[in-house]
């Protein structure tokens, strides 16, 4: 397979110096070392998508003992990396004192000034890691001074520290040839999503719902798991197909229950699978799905040469947000079988807006129990990236995949049909007032 050329940005130990003003003796106004700071990270004439906004933990003058801001992480695809790669690349850095929201559509912060660090993107994607700021640099420029008393004070700068890395971060990107519940062909897209090149097929993918799911056999547990593993799976496959009585009611009988996705090898072999184990129905008196009643899929992957040896390898739990911002809500966990106990350890929890649609993520960088130095199942940086489309418009997710979380194309299996997963909960969390597509209840209005 050939890999893509993505480059990793990270803006890491980001920390701000204040220059010592004196305080006005009214006591009016908001005096700058206890003022909330923050800053925008941006890529100079790129998009909008790749800016970040980080907060700015502050120092005193004499001491930079405080802590650093969590590390922000820029990801460039083949497409930037190519358009980067021709002509200089900048990082610009504004620096603002004051909160980050605006009233009545004012920002209420004061910019401080800005920093910008040139960025070899080219060596980076050549394979070299390249440190291309470490350590302190002014920001902005020395403020006049109506005073002789303050024309010290004026002519100080604040100074913000950083370490800025640009290191390659090759990844494998594949994209379903239409939507998950229509059984397209998957292919790999050499060069990245926009690159040159042609694709090549390397998966089929099948999806069924309801009865059909049930007569599928494919999913059964055999020895390869321990019975308790065995177990289980029946137990959540059995309540996944027949129902699991949560709620009596008409919605109930409307529940989005018993979907599987199985992937297949270009030889029909079937090498990994996602199964709703537990189906998406309305919280008691709403009609959504709610974060305390999640529905949950169990994605499955192919142990033996066949069909018939399955285990565990991840449970995805997903639910309708509630607040400001309609959201779709997902939780990721892997499944560990330890003999007569199951683990689970969580890799990705975040939110999706089911208007706009967003990215799907399983990386260290992102998820804050892996940054705070929660056991990390992976060993290396960004794991899997997921497209997933809004409410109402066509998916055909594409699928990005670390180059070194590969050994085998049933690792990839396993991410193509979490990537399914994913994209068919934007369906199953639609609110209960509104109609599925009929590719997705065929065989329930049987």
């Amino acid at each position: 397979m050939d890999p893509c050329a993505f480059v990793r940005l990270t803006v890491d130990q980001l920390l701000l110096k204040l220059p010592a003003v004196p305080r006005p003796s009214s006591g009016a106004g908001v005096h700058p070392s206890t003022s909330p700071c923050f800053c925008t990270l941006s890529l100079q004439d790129h998009p909008a998508s790749l800016s970040r906004t980080a907060l700015l933990p502050l120092a005193s003058a004499a001491s930079a003992a405080a802590g650093h801001a969590d590390p922000v992480v820029l990801s460039l695809d083949a497409e930037a990396v190519r358009r980067l790669s021709a002509r200089p690349a900048e990082l610009v850095v504004s620096v603002h004192a004051g909160p980050m929201g605006t009233n009545c559509g004012i920002s209420a912060a004061r910019a401080l000034g800005r920093v910008r660090v040139p960025i070899d993107v080219a060596r980076a994607a050549a394979g070299e890691t390249v440190v291309a700021r470490d350590g302190w640099v002014d920001v902005g420029k020395p403020g006049s001074a109506s005073s002789s008393a303050s024309a010290a004070a004026a002519s100080a700068r604040a100074q913000i520290h950083m370490v800025v890395r640009a290191e390659p971060d090759p990844r494998y990107v594949f994209q379903f040839g239409s939507e998950p519940e229509c059984g397209p062909v998957v292919y790999q897209v050499p060069g990245g999503a926009a690159g040159g090149g042609q694709r090549q097929p390397v998966f089929t993918c099948r999806f069924s719902a309801g009865r059909r799911a049930a007569r599928s056999r494919s999913l059964t547990p055999q020895s390869s798991m321990t019975r308790s593993t065995s177990r289980r799976l029946r137990s959540w496959l059995s309540s996944t197909l027949h129902g699991d009585g949560r709620d009596g009611s008409r919605a109930s009988r409307e529940q989005r229950k018993g979907w599987t996705v199985t992937i297949h090898d270009l030889s029909g072999s079937p090498v990994a699978a996602a199964s709703m184990v537990t189906p998406f129905v309305p919280s008691p008196g709403s009609g959504r799905v709610s974060r305390a009643n999640p529905g949950s899929w169990l994605i499955l992957q192919a142990t033996g040469a066949g069909p018939s040896s399955w285990k565990p390898w991840a449970r995805l739990e997903a639910w309708r947000e509630r607040g400001p911002v309609d959201a779709l809500g997902y939780r990721l966990e892997l499944v560990f079988d330890s003999g007569p106990h199951e683990c689970a350890v969580p890799i990705a929890e975040s939110s999706i807006s089911t208007k706009r649609g967003g990215q799907f993520v399983i990386d260290p960088a992102t998820f804050p129990e892996a940054a705070a130095g929660a056991a990390w199942p992976f060993a290396g940086g960004f794991v899997m990236g997921s497209t997933v489309e809004g409410e109402g418009r066509a998916s055909r997710p594409t699928v990005q995949v670390g180059v070194q979380h590969v050994t085998c194309m049933g690792d990839v299996a396993v991410f193509v049909a979490l990537s399914a997963a994913v994209d068919l909960c934007m369906d199953a969390c639609k609110l209960f007032s509104q109609r599925l597509r009929k590719e997705l209840c065929q065989d329930q209005d049987e």
